[in-house]
C-alpha cells in the first residue's frame, strides 16, 4: 500500500508541507525551541550579570563558574573583551534573549507574526553568531580561558540561529524552487553539529597541556 502522495512530498522535502506553513504559522517544535533557547540564554545572561556586579562590589569575590584555571568565568569577566561597549556583554544577552522569550510565548501561543518579524530576528541572532565567533577567538587565543555560561550562550545562539532561519525560509522553501535551500534545509542540523564539533576540538587542542595533566 503506497503512502499518500503529500506524505511522500513532506519526506522528500525533510518535512515540509503546503499545509504546515499555512497562514504563516510556525510549527510547535521550533516555537518551544525557540522558547527554551530564550530562557536558557536569559538565565545564562543574569547570572553573568549578576556575577560581574559581585566582582565589582567585591574584587576578591570568586564567582560560582570558577571551576579550574581554564575554565573560569572570573579571568574573563575581568577583560576589556567582556566590555567591548563599555559595559558588560551580559547586558547585550540579556535585552536580546529578553526579545527571544517574548518571540518564543507568542509562538507557542500560536500568535501570528509577520514574515519581516522574523527576519528581523534572524538578522538579529546572526548578528550574534557573529558576535559569538569573536568571543570564541578571544577566549581560545587571546584571554586563555572559558566561561562556563558564556559557552552556554554560545551553544544556544548558534542553535537558536538554525531555527530561526528555518522559519525564515520555510515559505520559500515551500514554493519548491531552490534545490540548494531545500538540501541545505534538510543537512541544517547536520551541519550545526559540525560546527559544535569543531567548537570543541579547537577548545580540546588550545588547552591540551591542561586537559593533559588531568588523565
Amino acid at each position: 500500500m503506497k503512502a499518500p502522495v503529500s506524505a511522500q512530498r513532506a519526506v522528500r522535502s525533510g518535512g515540509l508541507t503546503p499545509a504546515s506553513a499555512r497562514g504563516g504559522r510556525v510549527p510547535a517544535s521550533s516555537a518551544w525551541w525557540v522558547l527554551i533557547a530564550g530562557v536558557i540564554g536569559l538565565s545564562a545572561s543574569m547570572t553573568l550579570a549578576v556575577e560581574k556586579v559581585r566582582i565589582l562590589l567585591n574584587p576578591s569575590y570568586v564567582p560560582s563558574c570558577n571551576i579550574n584555571p581554564i575554565v573560569a568565568c572570573g579571568s574573563v569577566m575581568v577583560t576589556p573583551q567582556a566590555s567591548i561597549l563599555g559595559f558588560p556583554n551580559s547586558l547585550l544577552g540579556i535585552v536580546g534573549f529578553t526579545v527571544v522569550v517574548v518571540t518564543g510565548v507568542l509562538a507557542v501561543a500560536k500568535v501570528w507574526l509577520p514574515q519581516w518579524y522574523w527576519i528581523g530576528l534572524a538578522g538579529g541572532t546572526l548578528i550574534g553568531v557573529a558576535f559569538v565567533h569573536w568571543l570564541i577567538f578571544q577566549s581560545l587565543y587571546r584571554i586563555g580561558a572559558l566561561c562556563p555560561y558564556c559557552m552556554v550562550v554560545w551553544a544556544v545562539t548558534i542553535s537558536l540561529l538554525v531555527v530561526v532561519a528555518s522559519i525564515v525560509f520555510r515559505p520559500v522553501l515551500e514554493g519548491g524552487q531552490s534545490t540548494a535551500a531545500r538540501v541545505f534545509y534538510q543537512w541544517r542540523w547536520s551541519i550545526a553539529t559540525l560546527w559544535f564539533t569543531a567548537v570543541f576540538l579547537l577548545i580540546t587542542v588550545r588547552f591540551w597541556n591542561y586537559w593533559s595533566t588531568l588523565l
